[in-house]
């Protein structure tokens, strides 16, 4: 999962989104995304927002810093609720490039096994392994850095992996967890999955130009199907 707006995928998209190669990790990123999309398009059903604040609710802070422009994230996520083991995320996000990226790592898995998620400002999303690629074009672009003070709801504080926490909800995060002392993200919950930061570098940038590039298999058929035999015989 990537940090990013609610987005609803195009018709197009969604005809593209079986394949006969499909690895599992693929599939599982596939279902984050389209969960992510359904979320929003039923949220905007009710409410262009959050619920407005009642009496009741708890004070927003007086400052509510944004993200970095740029920045990397280590995050782990659990699956072993969902009968899968550890995941290890390289997040980068680059606003000002309109893209972030997302390398994803199972537990004890080789370099084969990593997936990609590239997303672009324009709506247009990557998915990829070593043996596969799904194309998407959704109709929202990235969650820009201020997003908290785009209408997310504030719900108070709380203790999250040893940090005192203001916690935030929008229709990306069901709570997202920030550190009180210094701003930078401790937790966030994603589609049901609690995913815990390890490290974060505000301002840090990928260089290496080629891992924001999807494969050419992503290009070769509308469809994926030949995409999928053009990446597993290469």
């Amino acid at each position: 999962m990537s940090p990013r707006w609610p987005r609803l995928p195009s018709s197009s998209s969604t005809a593209n989104l079986t394949g006969p190669q499909m690895s599992p990790l693929v599939l599982l990123l596939l279902a984050h995304l389209l969960a992510t999309a359904t979320a929003a398009g039923a949220a905007r059903t009710r409410d262009d927002g959050p619920p407005a604040p009642s009496s009741s609710s708890p004070r927003v802070p007086a400052t509510t810093p944004p993200w970095p422009d740029q920045f990397h994230a280590v995050v782990v996520t659990n699956l072993s609720a969902r009968g899968g083991g550890l995941q290890l995320i390289d997040l980068y996000y680059d606003w000002p490039r309109g893209r972030d990226l997302n390398i994803v790592r199972d537990q004890l898995s080789g370099e084969r096994r990593w997936s990609w998620n590239v997303e672009w400002s324009n709506g247009t999303a990557f998915l990829f392994d070593s043996a596969s690629c799904r194309t998407f074009q959704f109709a929202v672009g990235l969650l820009p850095p201020d997003w908290k003070a785009r209408g997310a709801a504030y719900l108070g504080r709380d203790r999250v992996d040893g940090f005192d926490c203001h916690v935030w909800s929008n229709f990306v995060f069901a709570r997202y967890y920030e550190d009180v002392a210094t701003g930078r993200p401790v937790s966030w919950n994603f589609n049901g999955l609690q995913r815990h930061v390890l490290s974060f570098e505000a301002g840090a940038v990928l260089q290496d130009s080629s891992k924001w590039q999807a494969p050419a298999y992503c290009f070769t058929n509308t469809n994926g199907s030949s995409a999928d035999a053009a990446a597993s015989s290469s």
